[in-house]
């Protein structure tokens, strides 16, 4: 149960970095700060729900294996234009900040999920477990 909150911790908070690097190298990427936390806990649940959905289509398709490794990204893209919709915190203008925020956010949310558990995360936790 532990490993489930801590998980789910590190990926809302490697969202929150994906979607803060967008917003700060893109014009036309707005973040509302009024809306922030509820855009990023929809982009989690919609990138979560959204991710073994695509892999499974693809594979119940026979797709090849560049489509399967394309997967996070057509699932990030699928995040946003969810968020975007549901959420006032998030907006995107034009068709090429669309792309552009697809990689910018999949590429940071990627490594902030690689970087976060060892800013202290892992001492903490192998701490609480002595």
């Amino acid at each position: 149960m532990i490993r489930l909150v801590v998980r789910t911790g590190i990926m809302l908070a490697a969202n929150a970095v994906g979607l803060i690097v967008a917003a700060a190298v893109l014009d036309g990427f707005h973040l509302d700060a009024g809306g922030f936390v509820l855009a990023v806990v929809i982009f989690t649940v919609a990138l979560a729900l959204m991710t073994p959905f695509l892999a499974s289509v693809l594979r119940r398709n026979r797709s090849s294996a560049s489509a399967l490794g394309g997967v996070a990204l057509i699932a990030t893209l699928a995040a946003l234009i969810i968020t975007a919709i549901v959420s006032d915190g998030l907006s995107i203008d034009g068709i090429g900040d669309w792309v552009a925020a697809t990689v910018i956010v999949w590429l940071a949310s990627l490594l902030a999920a690689f970087v976060l558990p060892f800013l202290g995360l892992k001492k903490y936790l192998e701490a609480r477990r002595a």
